[in-house]
């Protein structure tokens, strides 16, 4: 209340707010110490992931530290699950891992990530054996039988199966 111009009072919010250079160089160590403490999700996707560490790069940049691509890049190939090990080695194979753009990796991991999601849908939706898939029109509370041995699905006991030799009709025998 006792400044009187903007640049005084520019001034005094810019020090209150920012910090001298040791403070700033604390929460920069404690903002890389996080970034090295990352590590991916089994859960996690990978466009989830990379928002998260370059949410901590954006804010060791916003405290004036220079923090490189590569670094993320070397960062995403040590920290992801095995499950993306074949992408890794096609890259390597294909490209100099140490020149790679953060841009190619995520995209090249994206595409295994959504071919894969899209082949576990398949699977899902696909009535193998001829079958028909227990989710689709049932209650998601439906019980799990043992294949009859009559029909060969599963969805009902044995002795309910309408295929049995021994079935009569109620009304009329």
């Amino acid at each position: 209340m006792t400044l009187k111009t903007a640049k005084e009072i520019w001034n005094f919010l810019k020090q209150e707010y920012e910090g001298d250079k040791r403070i700033r160089g604390i929460q920069v160590l404690n903002l890389i110490r996080e970034f090295e403490l990352q590590k991916m999700k089994e859960s996690e996707t990978i466009k989830e992931y990379s928002d998260r560490l370059l949410g901590i790069v954006n804010r060791v940049r916003l405290l004036g530290t220079d923090f490189f691509y590569s670094r993320i890049v070397q960062k995403i190939l040590v920290t992801i699950p095995e499950k993306f090990e074949t992408t890794i080695s096609s890259l390597e194979n294909s490209k100099d891992l140490s020149s790679i753009t953060l841009a190619e990796l995520l995209n090249a991991l994206q595409a295994q990530e959504q071919r894969r999601f899209m082949n576990k849908n398949k699977k899902r939706n696909s009535k193998p054996g001829g079958s028909a898939d227990n989710n689709n029109n049932n209650k998601s509370n439906t019980q799990v039988f043992p294949s009859c041995p009559y029909c060969k699905k599963d969805n009902h006991p044995q002795r309910r199966c309408w295929w049995r030799p021994d079935v009569k009709c109620n009304k009329c025998g």
